[in-house]
């Protein structure tokens, strides 16, 4: 995959990147809206640009709570869901033309994952993200974050049949414990 010179920039000017995966379903005031606010939030205020699907529900949160603490953002978004673009609190749009292209940059563009709750798109992410640590296609490997419980059964339910799989993903139970992991990880 090309690499987008003004993406490039962003990661330069904002520090590492943060590919945060979470359900669009969610409104404000659902307690996964404020938590994706928050985690957005305490990620720009140290120093991490965020990036996600662009759309509504936990990206909407995510990209709001950054830009409430002056940080960039990162939308990426896909022409086959036949949706006019970004959210208004994305401060770079990354067009594509379908999901697995979009999946696809949301990979490559982040420099550490983080999972919340969320459907079968959700889980299509985490699954590609997963498989790829996994098996060593991202090499070096990049921190993956599920947050809270929610995840917890299909980890377990897969490690039954490759247990060195488990060792791939991390849980953290609240944003500031995700954001000290990603510190920790990224320093």
């Amino acid at each position: 995959m090309k690499n987008n010179p003004k993406l490039c920039r962003i990661k330069i000017m904002g520090g590492k990147v943060i590919t945060i995966f979470g359900t669009s379903r969610v409104k404000d005031g659902d307690s996964v809206f404020e938590l994706a606010y928050g985690l957005g939030r305490l990620c720009a205020e140290a120093g991490f640009v965020i990036a996600n699907g662009g759309y509504g529900g936990t990206m909407l949160a995510a990209a709001k709570g950054a830009k409430s603490a002056g940080g960039k953002t990162i939308g990426v978004t896909c022409s086959a869901f036949g949706r006019k673009g970004a959210n208004e609190f994305i401060t770079q749009e990354i067009k594509t033309e379908n999901l697995a292209q979009r999946v696809a940059k949301l990979v490559e563009t982040g420099d550490a994952y983080v999972v919340l709750a969320g459907g079968t798109g959700t889980m299509l992410e985490l699954a590609e993200i997963w498989e790829l640590t996994n098996k060593g296609f991202i090499n070096p490997a990049k921190p993956i974050i599920l947050m809270g419980d929610f995840w917890r059964p299909l980890v377990e339910l897969m490690a039954k049949d490759d247990a060195e799989s488990r060792e791939c993903v991390r849980f953290a139970g609240g944003a500031e414990e995700a954001v000290e992991m990603l510190k920790e990880c990224l320093k």
